[in-house]
């Protein structure tokens, strides 16, 4: 019995030394505990390794979706002549079996088996270092989460164009208020608006004044606005 085993570096195929082992489900993580004891299970038989990580990301889209890529059919096809495969996904090996006519098993026995050779892969895979690994797992995680939402470059562009937008809109929408203060002021102290021209100090002396009456005895030094009294008090009198 063989067991197809997905790694983010390539496909590996482990040769099950011992099938008597596997007819007790509960005792087979007994097994994996050290690296010595599951080669005494265990043997890799042959690893495919990704020349890229485009060639990983799309052998990992294709499982997903329970699909050998060429690359996986070419490779089974070569090392599991009358071989039984073990697979993670039923869906997957179903594909296997109608493709390559290659018999797959799906059960337990072999969930268990994976969970094993998880524990001990690097182990098992000579070559395959575990802080090679990380950097790898992360990278085709990466990939698989942008291919999955459908990412596209061209949606920055699109974020930009609409903050700019709303940009534009929030300054329209603010020059309509200010321009309805000044309109509705205007009817109680019209010579204002000549007097302060821009529009955040326009509508802090409104807040500050209230009634034109109180302009003459206000600081409007404290809202930032630079107004001589006099002026005012002419607006007043006028």
């Amino acid at each position: 019995m063989l067991v197809l085993f997905e790694t983010p570096a390539g496909f590996a195929l482990f040769k099950v030394l011992d099938e008597g082992k596997l007819s007790k489900v509960e005792d087979l993580s007994k097994e994996f505990t050290t690296s010595d004891s599951a080669r005494k299970v265990v043997k890799l038989k042959a690893f495919s390794k990704f020349e890229n990580t485009s060639e990983a990301l799309s052998a990992a889209t294709l499982l997903i979706d329970s699909k050998p890529s060429k690359g996986l059919r070419k490779f089974l096809k070569a090392h599991c002549d009358g071989e039984t495969l073990g697979v993670a996904d039923s869906k997957l090996g179903n594909a296997i079996k109608e493709k390559l006519q290659i018999e797959c098993v799906h059960n337990n026995v072999v969930m268990e088996l994976m969970r094993g050779l998880r524990s001990q892969l690097t182990e098992l895979i000579s070559g395959l270092a575990t802080q090679d690994l990380a950097p790898m797992s992360l990278g085709l995680s990466h990939s698989l989460s942008r291919y999955k939402l459908k990412f596209s470059p061209d949606k920055v562009d699109t974020m930009i164009v609409q903050a700019i937008g709303l940009l534009d809109d929030l300054d329209k929408e603010l020059n309509t208020y200010a321009m309805r203060v000044r309109e509705w002021y205007g009817w109680h102290f019209p010579e204002l608006a000549k007097i302060v021209q821009d529009n955040i100090l326009y509508a802090k002396a409104v807040k500050l004044m209230g009634d034109r009456v109180n302009a003459a005895k206000l600081d409007f030094s404290e809202v930032g606005i630079r107004l001589l009294s006099c002026s005012l008090n002419r607006s007043l009198l006028n």
